[in-house]
């Protein structure tokens, strides 16, 4: 069974442990209290890391939070990455909420019923790809990080010039990649990898908000 340890203000720890031990200390039982459970099996697959969230430099980091499927991992772990570029302790936590409702609901679900479902189930809110913390949600993470302590990081500050072209470009990690309109992708969401079957990553559009 996986264990739980509590962790109090205070206590020293490094920006992955952090993410961890919040997890551990609140998510769980608020998801269960939800009516979504974050299993034993599960938990054990949660990764977390605070990294640039598409891995080929600053121009694509405005995806400020990442979620992989196990598929994508050869240990079949589910990567969560939070962007350096975020530092309020607050928006971590509901960022880290986000990624966690799609290893809950499975990659394959996108942004759609299903994820919303969870999603206002656990207190997000506003348009799926890019959600923030309900005002009942925000007050529950600004006690917890009272007592829990804040996240310890502060911003990188990064540059890099926006994607010119008006098709979006959608990929895997696998190295297959599309173009779609805007339109398409806020309507329907990213698209699904042929090869892989997983939802694909958008690079700077709607997920510059919030992540995959």
């Amino acid at each position: 069974m996986f264990k739980r340890t509590a962790f109090f203000k205070g206590q020293k720890m490094n920006r992955e442990t952090w993410l961890e031990k919040f997890t551990d200390q609140f998510l769980i039982d608020h998801f269960k209290n939800a009516g979504f459970e974050i299993s034993v099996e599960l938990r054990e697959k949660l990764k977390f890391s605070c990294s640039l969230t598409s891995g080929r430099g600053s121009k694509n980091a405005r995806a400020i939070g990442l979620h992989f499927d196990p598929k994508a991992s050869k240990g079949a772990f589910h990567e969560i990455m939070i962007s350096p570029i975020i530092e309020d302790s607050a928006r971590v936590a509901d960022i880290l909420i986000h990624e966690i409702v799609h290893a809950v609901v499975g990659n394959q679900a996108g942004h759609g019923k299903a994820f919303k479902r969870c999603a206002v189930a656990v207190g997000l809110t506003g348009k799926m790809t890019a959600t923030t913390a309900s005002e009942e949600l925000k007050s529950k993470l600004d006690s917890w990080i009272d007592s829990f302590g804040k996240y310890p990081h502060r911003e990188l500050m990064l540059s890099g010039k926006k994607q010119s072209t008006r098709l979006i470009k959608a990929e895997c990690y696998c190295g297959y990649n599309v173009r779609m309109s805007r339109k398409w992708l806020h309507d329907i969401g990213a698209p699904i990898c042929p090869a892989c079957d997983i939802q694909m990553h958008v690079a700077g559009d709607s997920d510059e908000e919030e992540g995959e």
